[in-house]
């Protein structure tokens, strides 16, 4: 098996509302869009984010894990440099995304902050110092 990842899926309560999320507020090219189903992005190379709603997400994959807390997943979203950081960050904030952590430097030498889109998934801005971070960036 080749080492990459083609389609990140997260299950929405409202593929609409993940629309006006992702594509009217963030500004993001949808490639395929079904209302009431599914919301594809293409978001690198060769990688596609589906936000696809849950009833078939649940139909195909099987039963959400439902209950207190966060999903236990993270995306993150890499830029050079701090001032991308906070732009991003407070352009979610305006368009409804709920500001989870404030930027701030972390003891490993990055800038990060994360937002939640609307049902709660996590996104990381981030710079990331050292070949990693030059790794991801475009």
């Amino acid at each position: 098996m080749e080492q990459r990842v083609s389609f990140i899926t997260l299950a929405v309560a409202e593929v609409a509302r993940s629309r006006e999320f992702y594509v009217d507020g963030l500004g993001w090219h949808p490639e395929v869009f079904v209302p009431g189903e599914v919301l594809m992005i293409r978001v690198g190379e060769k990688l596609v984010l589906s936000l696809w709603s849950q009833e078939g997400f649940e139909a195909e994959v099987g039963p959400i894990r439902r209950g207190e807390g966060i999903p236990p997943i993270t995306l993150a979203h890499n830029v050079a440099t701090e001032a991308e950081v906070d732009e991003i960050l407070d352009l979610a904030a305006s368009i409804g995304g709920d500001p989870v952590v404030a930027a701030e430097t972390r003891e490993w030498g990055g800038y990060t902050g994360y937002f939640a889109d609307p049902d709660g998934f996590r996104w990381e801005i981030a710079t990331n110092p050292g070949e990693i971070g030059r790794l991801v960036l475009p």
